[in-house]
């Protein structure tokens, strides 16, 4: 018996899987924000920005610092249609479940184009293997970052490739160029294997050349004129994550890109993720901007599978699946689509998706509550500098700095810190929170609360 006619089977899956998933990010997001695990780098700087946005203003950051204009620090002007919904709803709830929704719309296209592909049952396993990916699932629950809008524009964009609808593919791209400055040479690889289909199908490779040409030229502007025109210190910040501060040599750079073996483990996952076949597609190659950024970065927090940076390799390398699949016989699809569901059930235990399913991570501990009641201490509209993971829970109704940034003017009204933030390294080290305390005490702040190794200091 079916419960749909035939024609509208795969939009109804497709979306149906969309909408599940997109329920599971919210809860687990919303969740872990209720639970203070959100952090200031990165829910607060956007939350900040989106902020400024809703209420017509430039998106200066003052967790980055004082007057920071953040489009200095990556170019990613698109997230300013979240203003809207964030000046109607001003919570950081907001952001997270706009990214929730973003997240969930990749598996829609992927999904179809399986189901054309296959039939239902490739198009559910296709669907299933994208929506609890390993990338995704980690950015869809670390905070809020640009990226949310890239990866459903690159299913969407990956899929009309696979289709050789080239047009398509090229629109889908084109707003990539306002996510984020490096998804540029990711247009300018649509562009690129958009003149080869083109070459194949005895047509003129001239269009997809032009877009490749776009992709590079906003590159270059992007990193060598806008954002240091709006960088306090007039260049691009990450150059020197690339050339190790100028002190790498070629050959150097050359073996970075496979040492240390946490970066293999990097691409094996990817592969696998692909059910190996993927491999055979040229979809893959879609991945080679922004595996070659991360693989030759000096640094570790890109060479790894534990932050959000892998979120936009997941559509793309899923599409090559399904694109290897139009090719492949049944006996080796089978093997491929087992091998990328396997993957995928092996890693949800591991990333933050099981935590629907854990009563503990629904509980409200005593000392969740001590933080909540130190946090109502602070009044709407005040002045704070706060601990990494206590301002993300402020950003929404205080002007929030970070408690080890060197004040301007009289000093923030407030100052709260919690002393156990394991993310207390980064961006703020435990020397400069401890010096930075010491400091606002000798000026004479006073000392509100001091217990459970939180600490809430009041300016005279």
């Amino acid at each position: 018996m079916r419960l749909f006619p035939p024609s509208r089977r795969p939009a109804a899956l497709a979306w149906g899987l969309a909408a599940g998933f997109a329920a599971l990010y919210t809860c687990v997001a919303v969740n872990r924000h209720r639970r203070g695990l959100t952090k200031a780098y990165d829910l607060g700087i956007f939350e900040q920005a989106i902020r400024a946005y809703a209420h017509g203003q430039a998106p200066i950051v003052p967790l980055k610092g004082p007057g920071y204009h953040l489009l200095g620090d990556h170019f990613h002007p698109l997230i300013a249609v979240l203003a809207p919904a964030y000046r109607v709803f001003p919570s950081p709830v907001t952001l997270l479940v706009a990214q929730a929704l973003l997240m969930a719309l990749a598996v829609v296209p992927l999904t179809r184009w399986a189901h054309e592909v296959g039939g239902p049952r490739v198009a559910l396993v296709i669907g299933c293997v994208t929506g609890v990916s390993w990338g995704i699932v980690r950015a869809a629950s670390d905070d809020f970052h640009e990226i949310a809008f890239a990866v459903p524009l690159l299913a969407f964009a990956a899929t009309a490739l696979g289709r050789r609808r080239h047009l398509t593919a090229a629109l889908w791209s084109l707003p990539l160029l306002l996510v984020k400055e490096d998804l540029g040479l990711t247009v300018a690889a649509v562009g690129l294997l958009i003149a080869w289909q083109s070459r194949q199908d005895r047509r003129s490779p001239l269009p997809g050349l032009a877009l490749a040409g776009v992709g590079v030229a906003a590159t270059l502007l992007t990193m060598l004129v806008v954002l240091p025109s709006f960088n306090p210190h007039g260049g691009f910040d990450y150059w020197q994550q690339l050339d190790g501060g100028g002190q790498s040599s070629g050959w150097s750079l050359a073996a970075r890109i496979g040492w240390p073996p946490v970066k293999w483990l990097l691409l094996f996952l990817l592969a696998a993720t692909a059910g190996f076949l993927g491999l055979r597609s040229p979809l893959i190659l879609l991945c080679a901007p922004t595996l070659a950024w991360r693989l030759f970065s000096a640094n570790p927090h890109y060479w790894g599978v534990s932050y959000h940076y892998s979120a936009v390799l997941m559509p793309l390398v899923i599409a090559a699946l399904v694109d290897a699949l139009t090719r492949a016989d049944p006996r080796r699809a089978r093997r491929a689509l087992t091998a990328a569901a396997l993957v995928a059930a092996v890693t949800v235990p591991v990333y933050p998706l099981h935590e629907v399913v854990m009563p503990e991570a629904w509980r409200t501990s005593a000392r969740l509550t001590h933080v909540r009641a130190v946090l109502d201490s602070i009044p709407d509209g005040a002045t704070v500098a706060a601990s990494n993971r206590l301002a993300a829970q402020l950003t929404s109704r205080d002007t929030v700095t970070l408690v080890c940034q060197e004040p301007t003017g009289p000093g923030p009204e407030w100052v709260v810190a919690d002393r156990t933030d394991p993310s207390v390294q980064a961006p703020c080290a435990t020397a400069a929170t401890d010096r930075m305390l010491t400091e606002y005490e000798r000026r004479g702040y006073r000392r509100v609360i001091d217990a459970d190794d939180l600490l809430l200091l009041r300016r005279p």
